[in-house]
Protein backbone atom coordinates (compact mmCIF):
# COMPACT_ATOMS: atom_id res chain seq x y z
CA UNK A 1 0.00 0.00 0.00
CA UNK A 2 1.24 3.49 -0.90
CA UNK A 3 2.02 5.95 1.70
CA UNK A 4 -1.05 8.11 0.36
CA UNK A 5 -3.72 5.28 0.04
CA UNK A 6 -2.59 4.02 3.33
CA UNK A 7 -3.14 8.22 4.57
CA UNK A 8 -6.72 7.89 2.96
CA UNK A 9 -7.66 4.72 4.34
CA UNK A 10 -6.93 5.86 7.98
CA UNK A 11 -8.57 9.07 7.43
CA UNK A 12 -11.83 7.03 5.76
CA UNK A 13 -11.79 5.01 8.87
CA UNK A 14 -11.85 7.80 10.80
CA UNK A 15 -14.85 9.44 9.43
CA UNK A 16 -16.94 5.97 9.22
CA UNK A 17 -15.86 5.73 12.70
CA UNK A 18 -17.66 9.05 13.52
CA UNK A 19 -20.61 8.99 11.07
CA UNK A 20 -21.54 5.38 12.56
CA UNK A 21 -21.37 6.88 16.36
CA UNK A 22 -23.34 9.45 14.79
CA UNK A 23 -25.96 7.22 13.68
CA UNK A 24 -25.94 5.34 16.87
CA UNK A 25 -26.43 8.22 19.08
CA UNK A 26 -29.65 9.66 17.21
CA UNK A 27 -31.03 6.08 16.79
CA UNK A 28 -30.86 6.33 12.95
CA UNK A 29 -29.10 3.20 11.21
CA UNK A 30 -25.53 3.80 9.36
CA UNK A 31 -27.42 3.21 5.95
CA UNK A 32 -29.60 6.28 6.20
CA UNK A 33 -26.04 8.77 5.76
CA UNK A 34 -24.30 8.40 2.84
CA UNK A 35 -20.87 9.81 2.48
CA UNK A 36 -19.69 12.40 -0.35
CA UNK A 37 -16.04 12.91 -0.54
CA UNK A 38 -15.37 16.70 -1.50
CA UNK A 39 -12.19 16.11 -3.61
CA UNK A 40 -11.35 19.81 -4.62
CA UNK A 41 -7.89 21.08 -5.46
CA UNK A 42 -6.62 17.61 -5.03
CA UNK A 43 -5.74 15.16 -7.85
CA UNK A 44 -7.47 12.50 -10.09
CA UNK A 45 -5.13 9.80 -8.72
CA UNK A 46 -6.75 10.70 -5.01
CA UNK A 47 -9.96 10.30 -6.75
CA UNK A 48 -9.05 6.93 -8.35
CA UNK A 49 -7.58 5.27 -4.36
CA UNK A 50 -10.91 6.57 -2.86
CA UNK A 51 -12.70 4.86 -5.71
CA UNK A 52 -10.28 1.95 -4.77
CA UNK A 53 -11.55 2.59 -1.49
CA UNK A 54 -15.23 1.90 -1.84
CA UNK A 55 -16.10 5.40 -1.72
CA UNK A 56 -19.12 6.22 -4.39
CA UNK A 57 -19.59 9.85 -4.15
CA UNK A 58 -17.52 12.53 -4.58
CA UNK A 59 -17.80 16.50 -5.11
CA UNK A 60 -16.29 19.12 -6.58
CA UNK A 61 -17.43 22.77 -6.45
CA UNK A 62 -15.50 24.67 -9.46
CA UNK A 63 -15.70 23.59 -13.46
CA UNK A 64 -12.42 24.18 -14.09
CA UNK A 65 -11.03 21.40 -11.53
CA UNK A 66 -13.85 19.38 -11.76
CA UNK A 67 -14.38 18.69 -15.71
CA UNK A 68 -10.75 17.41 -16.63
CA UNK A 69 -10.53 14.90 -12.85
CA UNK A 70 -14.01 13.56 -13.87
CA UNK A 71 -13.00 12.78 -17.71
CA UNK A 72 -9.65 11.24 -16.41
CA UNK A 73 -11.82 9.42 -13.91
CA UNK A 74 -14.79 8.49 -16.57
CA UNK A 75 -14.01 4.97 -16.41
CA UNK A 76 -14.82 4.54 -12.45
CA UNK A 77 -18.31 3.68 -10.65
CA UNK A 78 -18.42 7.29 -9.43
CA UNK A 79 -21.41 9.48 -8.56
CA UNK A 80 -20.18 13.06 -8.85
CA UNK A 81 -21.47 15.95 -7.11
CA UNK A 82 -21.33 19.88 -8.15
CA UNK A 83 -21.23 21.91 -4.58
CA UNK A 84 -20.25 25.05 -5.60
CA UNK A 85 -22.14 28.46 -6.49
CA UNK A 86 -22.28 27.67 -10.67
CA UNK A 87 -22.74 30.29 -12.65
CA UNK A 88 -24.83 29.60 -15.94
CA UNK A 89 -21.94 30.01 -18.95
CA UNK A 90 -20.36 26.63 -16.77
CA UNK A 91 -23.51 24.71 -17.01
CA UNK A 92 -23.13 22.87 -20.10
CA UNK A 93 -19.57 21.72 -18.81
CA UNK A 94 -21.25 21.04 -15.73
CA UNK A 95 -23.94 18.95 -17.40
CA UNK A 96 -21.49 16.77 -18.98
CA UNK A 97 -20.26 15.26 -15.54
CA UNK A 98 -22.27 16.24 -12.83
CA UNK A 99 -24.64 13.58 -11.48
CA UNK A 100 -26.06 15.94 -9.21
CA UNK A 101 -25.86 19.73 -8.92
CA UNK A 102 -26.49 20.55 -4.95
CA UNK A 103 -26.24 24.01 -5.34
CA UNK A 104 -29.33 25.69 -7.07
CA UNK A 105 -30.53 28.43 -5.89
CA UNK A 106 -32.42 31.13 -8.45
CA UNK A 107 -34.88 30.53 -11.66
CA UNK A 108 -32.50 30.91 -14.18
CA UNK A 109 -29.86 28.53 -13.69
CA UNK A 110 -32.96 25.88 -13.16
CA UNK A 111 -33.77 26.92 -16.65
CA UNK A 112 -30.62 26.76 -17.70
CA UNK A 113 -29.75 23.58 -16.40
CA UNK A 114 -32.74 22.19 -18.53
CA UNK A 115 -32.03 23.31 -21.58
CA UNK A 116 -28.33 21.72 -21.32
CA UNK A 117 -29.55 18.52 -19.61
CA UNK A 118 -32.18 17.98 -22.97
CA UNK A 119 -29.57 18.84 -24.97
CA UNK A 120 -27.02 16.38 -23.38
CA UNK A 121 -30.28 13.98 -23.46
CA UNK A 122 -29.17 13.59 -19.61
CA UNK A 123 -31.18 13.43 -16.16
CA UNK A 124 -29.82 15.81 -13.43
CA UNK A 125 -30.22 15.56 -10.07
CA UNK A 126 -30.76 18.69 -8.31
CA UNK A 127 -30.85 19.83 -4.66
CA UNK A 128 -31.91 23.22 -3.57
CA UNK A 129 -29.60 24.93 -2.05
CA UNK A 130 -31.08 26.59 1.56
CA UNK A 131 -28.95 29.96 2.46
CA UNK A 132 -30.06 30.06 6.52
CA UNK A 133 -28.30 33.48 6.73
CA UNK A 134 -30.69 35.21 3.32
CA UNK A 135 -33.53 37.68 4.16
CA UNK A 136 -37.05 36.96 2.33
CA UNK A 137 -36.50 37.25 -1.73
CA UNK A 138 -32.61 37.28 -0.82
CA UNK A 139 -29.34 35.34 -1.40
CA UNK A 140 -27.08 34.13 1.40
CA UNK A 141 -23.44 34.61 1.75
CA UNK A 142 -22.20 31.46 0.16
CA UNK A 143 -25.28 31.39 -2.39
CA UNK A 144 -28.49 29.64 -1.91
CA UNK A 145 -31.85 30.99 -1.52
CA UNK A 146 -33.83 32.11 1.60
CA UNK A 147 -35.95 29.34 3.04
CA UNK A 148 -39.37 31.50 2.01
CA UNK A 149 -38.44 30.88 -1.62
CA UNK A 150 -37.61 27.35 -1.37
CA UNK A 151 -40.73 26.01 -2.39
CA UNK A 152 -41.61 27.97 -5.34
CA UNK A 153 -37.81 27.14 -6.66
CA UNK A 154 -38.27 23.51 -6.17
CA UNK A 155 -41.53 23.88 -7.86
CA UNK A 156 -39.90 25.03 -10.86
CA UNK A 157 -37.03 22.02 -10.71
CA UNK A 158 -39.86 19.38 -10.41
CA UNK A 159 -41.36 20.79 -13.96
CA UNK A 160 -38.62 21.45 -15.59
CA UNK A 161 -37.59 18.81 -18.29
CA UNK A 162 -34.27 17.08 -17.76
CA UNK A 163 -34.07 18.16 -14.26
CA UNK A 164 -35.11 16.08 -11.33
CA UNK A 165 -35.74 17.34 -7.72
CA UNK A 166 -33.78 14.93 -5.38
CA UNK A 167 -34.09 17.66 -2.01
CA UNK A 168 -32.35 19.95 0.45
CA UNK A 169 -28.75 21.01 0.79
CA UNK A 170 -27.25 23.86 3.22
CA UNK A 171 -24.03 25.10 4.19
CA UNK A 172 -24.08 25.94 7.80
CA UNK A 173 -23.97 29.98 8.18
CA UNK A 174 -21.35 32.40 9.28
CA UNK A 175 -23.61 35.01 9.67
CA UNK A 176 -27.04 35.60 10.86
CA UNK A 177 -29.19 34.24 13.75
CA UNK A 178 -28.14 30.39 13.15
CA UNK A 179 -24.05 31.54 13.02
CA UNK A 180 -21.94 29.32 15.20
CA UNK A 181 -24.61 26.81 16.00
CA UNK A 182 -24.57 24.32 13.16
CA UNK A 183 -27.09 22.18 14.76
CA UNK A 184 -30.29 24.96 15.34
CA UNK A 185 -29.22 25.46 11.06
CA UNK A 186 -29.25 22.14 10.26
CA UNK A 187 -32.46 20.92 12.45
CA UNK A 188 -34.02 24.31 10.57
CA UNK A 189 -33.30 22.27 7.26
CA UNK A 190 -34.91 19.46 7.85
CA UNK A 191 -38.22 20.83 8.84
CA UNK A 192 -38.32 22.98 5.46
CA UNK A 193 -37.52 19.40 3.77
CA UNK A 194 -40.43 18.34 5.54
CA UNK A 195 -42.27 20.62 3.81
CA UNK A 196 -40.88 19.92 0.75
CA UNK A 197 -41.55 16.58 0.79
CA UNK A 198 -45.62 17.13 1.22
CA UNK A 199 -45.50 17.99 -2.59
CA UNK A 200 -42.88 16.03 -4.06
CA UNK A 201 -42.38 12.87 -1.97
CA UNK A 202 -39.12 12.05 -3.70
CA UNK A 203 -37.48 14.87 -2.74
CA UNK A 204 -35.73 12.89 -0.05
CA UNK A 205 -32.21 14.07 0.29
CA UNK A 206 -30.73 16.12 3.00
CA UNK A 207 -27.01 17.32 2.30
CA UNK A 208 -25.54 18.83 5.34
CA UNK A 209 -22.62 18.53 7.29
CA UNK A 210 -18.93 18.94 6.43
CA UNK A 211 -15.67 17.76 8.39
CA UNK A 212 -16.48 20.18 11.35
CA UNK A 213 -19.91 19.39 12.02
CA UNK A 214 -20.77 16.10 10.58
CA UNK A 215 -22.00 14.88 14.02
CA UNK A 216 -24.70 17.85 14.06
CA UNK A 217 -25.91 17.29 10.63
CA UNK A 218 -26.76 13.39 11.21
CA UNK A 219 -28.32 14.25 14.80
CA UNK A 220 -30.78 16.70 12.73
CA UNK A 221 -31.61 14.14 9.89
CA UNK A 222 -29.24 14.63 7.14
CA UNK A 223 -29.03 12.04 4.39
CA UNK A 224 -25.77 13.06 3.15
CA UNK A 225 -22.56 14.11 4.56
CA UNK A 226 -19.81 16.04 2.74
CA UNK A 227 -16.56 15.46 3.80
CA UNK A 228 -13.26 17.10 2.37
CA UNK A 229 -10.60 17.98 5.00
CA UNK A 230 -11.20 14.69 7.47
CA UNK A 231 -10.56 12.61 4.57
CA UNK A 232 -7.88 14.27 2.30
CA UNK A 233 -6.21 16.35 4.58
CA UNK A 234 -5.90 20.45 4.95
CA UNK A 235 -6.23 21.94 0.90
CA UNK A 236 -3.59 22.92 -0.96
CA UNK A 237 -4.44 27.00 -1.48
CA UNK A 238 -5.89 27.64 -4.71
CA UNK A 239 -3.63 29.02 -6.91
Amino acid sequence: MTDRKHELAVNLAKVEERITAACAAAGRPREDVTLIVVTKTYPADDVRILSGLGVRHVAENRDQDAAPKAAACADLSLSWHFVGQLQTNKVRSVVGYADVVQSVDRARLVTTLSREAVRAGREVGCLVQVALDAAEGARGERGGVSPAGIEELAELVAGSDGLRLDGLMTVAPLTGEYAGRPQAAFERLADVATRVRRTHPAATMVSAGMSADLEQAVAAGATHVRVGTAVLGVRPRLG
